[in-house]
């Protein structure tokens, strides 16, 4: 028998039955969209493994514990974007709990306390909310900027000894609406991919780039974004960024270029802030033939756009947080 020990990572979604009984084949295509573009994006982005999807749920396993609660904060942070537009009971939320504990291996799949603990943490959870054993809380302690509430010694099923539970959020909450005034708040000025390859065909691709990150960075609820015919003003025009940023008001300016080179496509993007400052710039290669399937993934490796939006509106919100 195999053991070894793994952070745990479960989540669950909040009311399930009840979307599935209200509508059933809708609730399935936004929880398959849901993991397709956000869910499991992130866990990957985070060097997760998931172990195996239950219905409504999913059991995550990885090697770093703070990588674990890093990625469990990630998701509950971009599940409060989506949905917007459904009121609080109908959207999707998650409850998700992070255990640190042995566990046996067999095959691809784990088995033992170290997962059942983490499964009985995900229902003390409350919605949108995220419950860490003690042994995870004590690992993380001084490595993340995350706030803990001692929830007390919980006895929980098939469980003989009590399970102390601490809840976390992000040390920093979001502000409350029209708390940012417009002057000061949090946002970014996608501007128009330069098309540097001569070749006037692939002006078209140059802009499907932008206009991709204005899409989906727009979905990003705590950024405000540009709009595309904004961001398009300044086509082909040598910019001043923080003549940009000041006469949009916003924090943030994206810039890159696009240059073919025989069969392969090369694009920079760098992030800058209102100062002219570099926050990170990034070099993406790709085969021509991978175009129509291309997503760039910036500021760190992701499967998904979707999930790579969230990492470059986190960086804004970071950096606009330090100035």
């Amino acid at each position: 028998m195999q053991r070894k020990l793994a952070a745990i990572l479960c989540a669950d979604v909040v009311g399930y039955s009840g979307l599935m009984e209200a509508d059933e084949a809708g609730t399935l295509r936004r929880l398959q969209e849901n993991r397709r573009t956000v869910f499991d994006p992130l866990v990957a982005l985070h060097g997760g493994r998931i172990v195996k999807l239950m219905g409504d749920g999913a059991l995550v396993e990885f090697a770093s514990v703070v990588a674990a609660v890093e990625c469990a904060v990630a998701l509950q942070e971009a599940m409060a974007g989506i949905e917007p537009d459904r009121s609080a009971d109908q959207r999707l939320r998650y409850r998700i709990g992070v255990n640190l504990g042995d566990v046996i291996v067999e095959g691809e799949d784990l088995y033992g306390d170290g997962v059942n603990v983490a499964a009985r943490l995900q229902t003390l959870a409350p919605p949108g909310g995220i419950a860490l054993s003690r042994m995870v809380r004590e690992h993380i302690d001084g490595k993340l900027s995350t706030v803990f509430e001692d929830m007390g010694e919980h006895a929980v099923k098939n469980i003989q000894r009590p399970v102390h539970v601490f809840a976390v959020r992000p040390a920093e909450a979001p502000p409350a609406p029209g708390a940012v005034t417009e002057a000061r708040r949090v946002g970014i000025c996608v501007l128009p991919f330069s098309n540097m390859s001569g070749e006037a065909e692939q002006e078209y691709f140059s802009d499907g780039i932008t206009e991709d990150i204005i899409t989906d960075l727009s979905k990003v609820s705590a950024l405000w974004v540009a709009a595309r015919n904004t961001a398009f003003t300044f086509k082909g025009k040598n910019v001043d960024v923080p003549q940009v940023a000041r006469q949009l008001k916003v924090t943030h300016v994206l810039e890159g270029s696009v240059r073919k080179a025989g069969q392969r496509v090369r694009i920079t993007a760098q992030l800058i802030d209102a100062s002219g400052g570099h926050v990170w710039a990034e070099r993406y290669d790709r085969d021509l033939n991978d175009i129509s399937r291309y997503r760039m993934k910036f500021p760190k490796p992701s499967s998904r756009f979707s999930a790579s939006s969230y990492c470059l509106a986190k960086s804004v919100r970071s950096s606009s947080a330090r100035r």
